[in-house]
């Protein structure tokens, strides 16, 4: 993915599941990374998450109906996306808080839709109630369809309810979100890394760092289980996600790897890294970015003595991290060979980076395919 392409969370879910609290949370914990959002549905603001937290409700400029899929068309959220994705505003990720009863099909649409090139789809989040879970979805069944859309999805508020009842209802929302990635929670209080870098250090991949990950650069792969990691989280109710680090000094078979992201495995939300595919490509290296569905490559030639190596971070929720580790172990082409037909799988989710310096003198700009990538 381009540098300057930041990614753009769409944050949903009914009235009173939690949304802004988790926001909160998240500004609150964002440790340095700045967050531009779009909230209650209505205003565009800059924010800077360690000084404005707790203050968004005197920041919204107000649109008028209470529904941004109905209030605002492409063209207008563009604008406010274009401001919050303008290099001097430095911000590392945007997330827009729907407003409860907005169609969260139509807000994803909305930003694929985007002509905004230093932007990226991030993800759709559905926020539920597990307290309140089987009376919403009695007044509004059109929850079951969220979910399905969904790439991450929070239950929120799940200390509210006895153990049993939350393990139902995590069931049932297990159910209905298919392939989505799903956590409990209690006051909105997820683990960041499912959302962005918490700290600007070193060379940021994904949510997580490998300066985090890593003493050191070398070949393989390690996992963490994040689930009540630290005291920061040590009375907080959630789930345990997984975060898987992969670091190959042999290229990766197009062919293997493609096979393997087709068949993603349920609860895997971020794919984030570069990848090597030696002869098949030995111009470029290639950053993918995958949230939920969602799936794009962009190759970028490689600086002069750059070190070729495939560097990737996998982060989901009830994961086989073992299983998943072995399988791009497999993905290792320990016998490299030029294999142009192998590269198709790989060029359907590719989409060119906007800067001009990326492109030939003589080569005129390429219109992405709005829908290459994308399930929904």
């Amino acid at each position: 993915m381009n540098k300057q392409q930041i990614p753009v969370v769409v944050l949903t879910g009914f009235l009173g599941s939690g949304k802004t609290t988790l926001l909160n949370h998240l500004l609150h914990r964002s440790g340095g990374t700045r967050i531009g959002a779009i909230v209650n549905d209505f205003g565009s603001i800059e924010i800077d998450a360690m000084s404005v937290a707790g203050q968004l409700g005197d920041s919204t400029v107000s649109l008028g109906n209470g529904c941004l899929c109905c209030a605002v068309d492409a063209s207008e959220l563009d604008t406010y996306l274009e401001r919050l994705a303008a290099p001097a505003a430095r911000i590392d990720v945007i997330v827009i808080e729907a407003s409860g009863l907005a169609e969260p099909q139509e807000l994803v649409k909305m930003v694929l839709a985007s002509e905004n090139p230093h932007i990226v789809y991030g993800g759709l989040v559905e926020v539920v109630d597990a307290a309140e879970f089987d009376a919403t979805r009695e007044r509004h069944p059109e929850v079951d369809r969220h979910l399905g859309i969904a790439d991450l999805v929070v239950v929120n508020k799940a200390d509210r309810v006895a153990e049993q009842e939350r393990e139902r209802v995590l069931d049932v929302v297990r159910g209905l979100a298919g392939r989505a990635a799903v956590v409990a929670a209690s006051y909105g209080r997820v683990d960041v890394e499912l959302f962005f870098d918490r700290a600007p250090v070193g060379e940021r991949i994904g949510q997580l760092s490998f300066d985090d990950l890593h003493d050191g650069a070398g070949t393989g792969a390690g996992h963490h289980n994040h689930g009540h990691h630290n005291d920061e989280h040590h009375n907080h109710l959630h789930s345990a996600y997984e975060s898987l680090s992969f670091i190959s000094d042999v290229p990766l078979g197009p062919r293997p790897l493609m096979a393997l992201l087709d068949s993603r495995p349920e609860g895997l939300y971020r794919i984030k890294g570069y990848v090597d595919f030696g002869p098949a490509d030995p111009r470029n290296r290639y950053e993918v970015h995958a949230v939920g569905r969602f799936l794009r490559f962009y190759p970028q030639p490689w600086a002069p003595g750059e070190a070729r190596l495939t560097q990737l971070v996998l982060i989901g929720s009830g994961v086989d991290v073992s299983a998943l580790e072995k399988e791009l172990e497999a993905c290792r082409d320990d016998a490299p060979h030029a294999d142009e037909y192998g590269m198709w799988g790989v060029l359907r989710y590719v989409q060119e980076a906007p800067d001009e310096e990326l492109r030939e003198p003589d080569e005129e700009p390429r219109e992405p395919d709005e829908d290459v990538g994308f399930e929904y």
